[in-house]
């Protein structure tokens, strides 16, 4: 009798422990919360009464997307016409990613701003620098100075105005450029 308790409690052991085992091979999907979808929290504004989405629009949200608004008021304001106002929106989405950045780099230490530029008295004061507006008003009216800018590539123009390292540099944000100023109605 007794070895029958003995065997029956270790079949139990046996077939508990096979279960157990059992369940730890099945897999069940974890329950975890997704991450927020691209531009969660932005909100859609208006600039210069221009109407600015939350996005995204080419990976930006509504506060790049603001800075891209402000840079197209300018360039209106300029009068450069819709390839002025790309090269201008290609170029700060290049230097800065569209952010209005208050440091600069290790090839500037000294660039601020939107289309980062220079303390070197072409670009106004540091104020100047800073303010998105001005900052690029000031790009526009250097461009607007080249001879023949119009038929120059997007990104010789912008190389010419802000003398990057590498003249072909830009050229990779143009067809973002491009997405994010037809979003915007320019």
């Amino acid at each position: 009798m007794r070895k029958s308790v003995v065997a029956l409690l270790v079949a139990t052991l046996l077939v508990a422990g096979g279960l157990f085992a059992a369940s730890r091979l099945v897999v069940v999907p974890s329950i975890s919360a997704a991450p927020p979808p691209p531009c969660a929290d932005a909100v859609a504004t208006t600039v210069a009464g221009r109407a600015v989405p939350k996005g995204p629009v080419a990976g930006f949200c509504a506060p790049e997307l603001a800075m891209a608004a402000t840079i197209l008021s300018a360039a209106r304001d300029q009068g450069v016409g819709s390839y002025g106002e790309t090269i201008g929106v290609m170029t700060a989405i290049g230097e800065s990613g569209l952010r209005n950045l208050d440091y600069g780099d290790a090839a500037g230490p000294d660039s601020r701003g939107l289309f980062q530029q220079r303390d070197n008295g072409a670009w106004g004061t540091l104020a100047d620098r800073m303010d998105p507006y001005t900052a690029a008003t000031n790009f526009f009216r250097k461009l607007v100075r080249l001879p023949g800018w119009q038929s120059m590539t997007p990104t010789e123009a912008a190389h010419a105005v802000q003398v990057n390292a590498d003249p072909g540099y830009y050229a990779q944000y143009w067809g973002d450029a491009q997405t994010v100023v037809a979003a915007l109605g320019g």
